[in-house]
């Protein structure tokens, strides 16, 4: 049944009829079982098993209800030919392999009454081996180089967006509201919208904390609580997908693009992230510098030293440059602070259990599978080097001159896409994180965007140089 005013389903009992919660010591086959049955008992015909390519794409194949307990086995083929960085052609069978802890049966019907759901799938080789190019995969080897040296990561991101106006069925850059940080805009349409999603993520499992609006006028926030870093970027997946679709329900376009408008602020995905060992933060020392342990440091200390390497991946659009600007809020400098937002890593005020650092570079834009584990082992790499971060900068870095900044030895993030790629080539580390395919396939594609872009003239060169020269 929908609701008369939104056009969207109801979610009466959604946490019984929707969500299914394993223990870890269920065992696969009982997990299939609970699937099936549920699927069943709520007539739903079609199951996508999604997967994201390599620029974090969401791509899936969908299968009717016959095929729900072959699909489930890991048994479905897909060609992998024409999918951004997979396979060549003469290799081109691929299997999905779905991580049914994700399993999620969607809490709106698509199309006509139909109930979909949904399963994450890893992508496997023929033989049954994890392939190489699949960005989950790649997080899982992050997660098992820390789990070696007895830790486990868990993450928070803050993914910002932009609801705008549609004409002629096409998205334009124009929004419905002019509400600034935390304004409270009962008329305001995406105040309504940002329910609904908030109502939608918690039919899909979320545990959503927070939501408002956000400086610029059009600009949102949804925070859902922190988790393990897998669940995390299976998070991060589903919420741009849920948001997207929640819009465009509601005759709007939802967008993750960085800087879509000039002179306004951009949209982040500041990732708050700490270390656990045996459920303790690591990141806590009461009788330590600023109540942060060595291990602390050192992580941040790994974050800064590899910052310009990893920022294509946390940063991967020529558009995210436009973000990385002075004025705005987002972090140029490569520094950190426990006191102000101008660095690139902030240490947020609380303490205990709650520890934990927020780099500030990221944005949504970026594939979370590959943004988190180049950020995890960069922050490993500081462990392991014992890195020294230096001192905090709780200065205004913007406010300094170019001398204070040279004796603080702060550097700087790079400028554009094509800078960006240039650090990414030079760092061995980030490189070994994301594994030689996806490395070489990601630089390939980001430097034909960037060569592409160059190639254009844009409307401010025609202003600027057209009536002068």
């Amino acid at each position: 049944m929908l609701t008369k005013r939104y056009g969207l389903p109801t979610l009466a009992n959604v946490a019984d009829s929707y969500v299914l919660s394993f223990g870890s010591d269920v065992s696969d086959e009982h997990k299939r079982r609970q699937i099936l049955e549920l699927t069943d008992r709520l007539g739903v015909k079609f199951l996508r098993l999604q997967f994201t390519d390599i620029l974090g794409v969401i791509k899936n194949v969908e299968v009717p209800n016959q095929q729900f307990a072959q699909a489930l086995d890991g048994r479905i083929l897909f060609d992998g030919s024409s999918i951004e960085g997979f396979v060549r052609t003469e290799e081109s069978d691929m299997f999905l392999r779905p991580d049914l802890n994700t399993f999620r049966v969607f809490p709106w019907t698509m199309g006509g009454s139909e109930k979909v759901a949904r399963v994450i799938c890893d992508i496997h080789n023929p033989d049954g081996t994890p392939f190489a190019g699949c960005p989950r995969h790649t997080l899982k080897r992050a997660i098992a180089e820390a789990a070696r040296r007895g830790y486990t990561m868990m993450a928070g991101p803050e993914a910002e967006f932009f609801l705008f106006q549609k004409r002629n069925g096409e998205p334009t850059t124009e929004t419905h509201d002019g509400g600034g940080y935390f304004d409270l805009t009962p008329v305001d349409m995406g105040e309504d919208v940002r329910r609904q999603i908030v109502v939608m993520l918690e039919g899909m499992g979320f545990e959503v904390e927070a939501a408002h609006h956000e400086v610029a006028a059009g600009q949102h926030e949804i925070d859902f609580r922190y988790d393990d870093v897998l669940t995390t970027a299976d998070h991060v997946s589903t919420f741009r997908f849920v948001v997207k679709n929640v819009a465009l329900m509601n005759g709007l376009h939802a967008t993750f693009m960085p800087k879509p408008l000039f002179g306004i602020a951009g949209s982040g995905m500041h990732t708050h992230q700490s270390l656990l060992h045996d459920n303790d933060n690591v990141f806590y020392d009461a009788d330590g510098p600023w109540e942060l342990s060595q291990t602390c440091l050192h992580y941040i200390g790994g974050l800064l030293r590899h910052a310009r390497g990893m920022c294509a991946i946390t940063n991967p659009l020529v558009n995210s440059y436009k973000r990385l600007v002075p004025g705005y809020e987002a972090p140029t400098n490569i520094a950190w602070s426990e006191k102000n937002r101008s660095p690139l890593v902030r240490v947020p005020a609380a303490r205990g259990a709650s520890t934990r650092v927020e780099l500030r570079m990221p944005d949504p834009s970026c594939n979370p599978y590959l943004a988190l584990a180049v950020m995890l082992r960069a922050g490993l790499d500081g462990i392991e080097q014992q890195t020294d971060p230096g001192p905090p900068v709780n200065k205004n870095i913007v406010t300094m001159s170019q001398r204070e900044r040279r004796h603080l030895r702060i550097d700087e993030l790079p400028a554009t896409l094509s800078e960006a790629l240039d650090f990414l080539e030079k760092d061995d580390l980030v490189r070994d994180a994301l594994g030689e395919r996806i490395f070489e396939h990601f630089v390939a594609a980001k430097r034909a965007e960037w060569d592409d872009y160059s190639r254009q003239v844009s409307v401010w060169e025609r202003d600027r140089y057209l009536k002068v020269y």
